[in-house]
């Protein structure tokens, strides 16, 4: 696994505010870096950045790399970088298998449907393949969405508020599934909820990267 690099990222709303000026970082594979602030304040912003998805009408200088890989010159479907939203976006016309299977790269079929089996006995989801997802509580939607992220094997997990629309005890469940499931990538954390920061990780408040 590589590192996540950020370097002298500069985001600038069209009205002139700045969102953060020359904001650097480094995450190492195992280590969570959490943005916190109030909304509006830039943290989904920097996960579009990253991602390659901004908002053109927001000027934006700065690098990203993972690992020696300048990120700039990828693709956004080539960047190796899993993303989890609040709404967990699982395609409602398919099974919870073929769900999983959409992230998965190479291999034979038999060997896909292996690796979706082991993935949701992992996730105490064992017997669900054929599930439509429409039917899964919401904790099961939710680590379902983690498999699918995982099984397109990133080099990074960007998480932006993926547990707000949990109930208390699922979140923490969920959480924990999620620390322990990409314990070895680095990991972007976006949320307003200091619940939702584990006791290793480290902080970035987006209220003093600004004007």
């Amino acid at each position: 696994m590589y590192p996540l690099r950020v370097e002298d990222l500069t985001l600038q709303l069209p009205d002139g505010t700045y969102l953060s000026r020359e904001l650097s970082f480094v995450i190492e594979p195992g280590d969570i870096l959490v943005l916190m602030g109030p909304s509006g304040s830039g943290k989904s912003t920097v996960l579009s950045w990253l991602t390659g998805t901004l908002d053109k009408r927001i000027r934006a200088s700065g690098e990203v790399w993972l690992g020696e890989t300048r990120l700039y010159d990828v693709a956004v479907e080539k960047r190796k970088l899993g993303l989890m939203l609040q709404q967990d976006y699982l395609f409602p016309h398919m099974s919870v298998g073929q769900n999983l299977k959409f992230g998965l790269r190479g291999g034979s079929k038999a060997e896909r449907e292996a690796r979706v089996t082991e993935s949701l006995e992992s996730a105490g989801l064992a017997g669900m393949t054929d599930r439509d997802p429409m039917t899964l509580s919401g904790g099961q939607r939710a680590r379902v969405s983690l498999l699918r992220t995982l099984l397109s094997e990133p080099c990074a997990l960007l998480l932006d508020e993926p547990f707000s629309r949990l109930d208390v005890t699922l979140r923490e469940q969920i959480r924990e599934f999620t620390w322990r499931s990409a314990a070895d990538l680095p990991i972007l954390l976006v949320t307003h909820d200091d619940a939702d920061i584990p006791a290793q990780a480290s902080i970035l408040n987006m209220t003093e990267l600004g004007e």
